[in-house]
This record gives C-alpha cells, structure tokens and sequence, in this order.
C-alpha cells in the first residue's frame, strides 16, 4: 500500500520526500528544527525580602512583641552586674556588710602571772571576772575573743598582783574591763 504525501510542518519545515530505501542521502540540516523566538516574560520574585517590611507593619502586634524581645535582650545583656558576676534577677535577701568596728587598746591587770607568761601577741582570749568574796555571786564573762596585743614585762614589786596584759578590743568592751577590774579578779581562758 502507497505511503500518503506528507503534509507540510510548521516545526521542520517542508516534508522530506519519500524515498525507496531508508538509507539515502539527504540533505545537509533537514532535521533542525526552525528558529523561533524566546518570549519575554516577568523576573521570578521571591517572597518577602523588601517586601517583608511592609508585611511586618501590618501585622503591628507581631512587630511591637518583638521589638520589645529585642529591648529586653539587650537590656539584660548591658545591665549592671553584681559583685559575684551574676546578672538577672537580684539576690533575694542580700547579706548586710557590717561596719567596721573600731578597737582600743585596754591594759587588764590579771591575777595570775603565771597564766599571763603563756600568752604571745595574736591570741586570742575571754576574760572571766570572779568577785573577791563567794557572796557576791558567780564569775561572769566580760570580753570574748579578745585579741592580746601586748604582754608588757613584768615589774619585781608587782608580782605579788598579778601581770599586765594589754588587749585589742571595741571601745564598749573596755569600758566592761575596766569597771570589773575594780570590783573583781580578772582571770582569762585561751581560745
């Protein structure tokens, strides 16, 4: 049966003719389609980028939420920093720094010499008063963890009495010293 005429097309042009054998030479370029033209078309956009700003003051709420995350952000990181290094929230009950106490130097006369050898500048004592007679009461406790420091020489016609001692302590506390070396034996204990 006889092969129809091909009709012409618009992509290759004019049909080859048909021929006997499939092995026949043809024409240099009668398979290349014909040129044709690119169609100019929009630039692809992506979404957001310069157009994210706009989108962001519509949505106001969003914006000021988190500009105020941005705020707190940098305010904790600028602000000021406790001793320790710490930052946030301050220490619940902070500790209350005491006022530096203010010593005197207070001579005490002690009864027993012997005990007074013993002691070197930096020791630390608690001097006990004992009243002369039994009846007036129970030794009491006049100064504790004071610090000694000086142990005078003692003196030749002073032994009989007891040695001197001198004494670093707060001004209260000396004024308690000297009233009980008056009324009564002053004894101290080592720390």
């Amino acid at each position: 049966m006889p092969l129809p005429p091909l009709a012409p097309s618009p992509l290759y042009g004019s049909p080859l003719p048909p021929s006997s054998s499939p092995a026949a030479p043809r024409s240099p370029g009668a398979d290349v389609p014909v040129t044709c033209e690119v169609p100019h078309f929009a630039p692809v956009r992506v979404r957001g980028g310069r157009y994210g700003l706009r989108r962001l003051v519509r949505h106001r709420r969003r914006a000021v939420a988190a500009g105020l995350a941005v705020t707190a952000a940098a305010l904790v990181a600028a602000g000021p920093r406790d001793a320790d290094g710490g930052r946030g929230h301050p220490v619940a009950d902070p500790v209350r720094s005491h006022r530096a106490v203010r010593t005197v130097s207070a001579p005490v006369r002690i009864a027993d010499a012997a005990t007074v050898a013993l002691l070197r500048p930096g020791d630390r004592v608690d001097v006990v008063a004992a009243p002369e007679t039994a009846a007036a009461g129970d030794a009491r406790v006049v100064a504790r963890g004071a610090r000694v420091a000086k142990v005078p020489e003692p003196l030749d016609e002073a032994a009989g009495s007891g040695a001197l001692v001198v004494l670093a302590v707060p001004r209260t506390t000396a004024a308690r010293l000297a009233g009980a070396a008056a009324t009564a034996r002053l004894a101290v204990i080592v720390c």
